[in-house]
């Protein structure tokens, strides 16, 4: 037995009344909240109006939750269509079950259509979002935590997680704490976009490829670490595959990118631009008006002067 655990929740459901209050629901929805909230302070950093990262995450959030479902379900469709299996539970969300890849994948569709109707660039909008997204990652995977699933191999080290519920095939003991891995993990990714994006100036999409290619780095050796059943293609999980080649394409994306549109983008939101290019015209428009009233008046006097000048000049003659 160990002395030193890391111990899992009792129950994953508290009950207020008849209306239940779960943890994984919590994490994904705190973690929604920390994305948006840190993306509007980027965006609005790099010139762009506050409460436009929200508008278009309006778009983004059921996109990436639906195609984080459709991932995982895909991936292991064994789970709900195989016999004795009910497919109703496909769409049971708050039990667990949300494939990162699918929704990242759905939620930059989402995000491309609130951002296309606004006007603005998908590249620009995904560098502001990106740090927040792995944060909200980090905080999302304590719903495993809650869940007691997706843990690694056994292990006696200080920092393992206990598993106490046997339902779903679940062994107890001790084990990896790969959602706490993982979790840490993405807290680096996220602060190291942070320091690239301002030593560097990334622009035009290569923060969020940043992102992408560094959490895959993380995510394919804790995969490795993982017991859960998962397809295995030539000896390698499903998902490493997948970081494998997810990581390869942010990468070119990276260096393509740089070669083609090095810098960054100057104008990130033209609606911020015009609005404020309209604020100084109309300053600029009262002060020429002010000037050319002025010189109005100055004229006039000098044309009301003129006849008086006349008359006494004439009656002198």
């Amino acid at each position: 037995m160990n002395l030193a655990y890391i111990p899992s929740p009792s129950h994953g459901v508290l009950y207020l009344g008849p209306i239940p209050l779960r943890g994984y629901a919590f994490c994904i929805i705190i973690g929604v909240f920390i994305a948006v909230w840190y993306g509007n302070k980027r965006w609005i950093a790099r010139g762009g109006q506050s409460g436009t990262v929200a508008d278009i995450a309006v778009w983004a959030v059921p996109f990436g939750l639906v195609g984080g479902r459709l991932y995982h379900v895909i991936t292991d469709y064994e789970l709900y269509f195989s016999e004795g299996r009910d497919w109703v539970d496909a769409f049971k969300v708050w039990e667990g079950g949300l494939g990162i890849w699918g929704a990242i994948a759905l939620g930059a569709l989402g995000a491309w259509i609130g951002a296309r109707r606004r006007g603005i660039p998908m590249p620009a909008y995904a560098d502001a979002v990106a740090p927040g997204i792995a944060f909200a990652q980090a905080m999302g995977r304590w719903g495993n935590w809650f869940n007691q699933e997706l843990y690694g191999r056994e292990t006696h080290l200080p920092w393992a997680l206990h598993i106490t519920s046997s339902e779903g095939g679940r062994v107890p003991g001790y084990y990896h704490p790969t959602f706490l891995y993982e979790s840490l993990w993405c807290i680096g990714v996220a602060l190291l976009v942070i320091w690239a994006d301002r030593r560097f100036k990334l622009g035009h999409g290569r923060a969020f490829a940043l992102y992408v290619a560094a959490y895959c780095v993380g995510r394919g050796w804790i995969e490795y670490l993982r017991v859960d059943d998962a397809h295995h293609i030539l000896g390698l999980r499903l998902n490493v595959w997948t970081a494998l080649i997810v990581f390869l394409l942010a990468v070119l994306y990276f260096v393509v990118s740089a070669k083609k549109r090095p810098g960054r983008e100057e104008v990130v939101e033209p609606a911020a631009v015009a609005s404020g290019g309209a604020a100084d015209g109309a300053v600029d428009g009262s002060a020429e008006g002010t000037e050319a009233a002025a010189e109005g008046e100055e004229k006039a006097g000098e044309s009301e002067e003129s006849p008086k000048d006349e008359a006494e000049s004439a009656k002198k003659g």
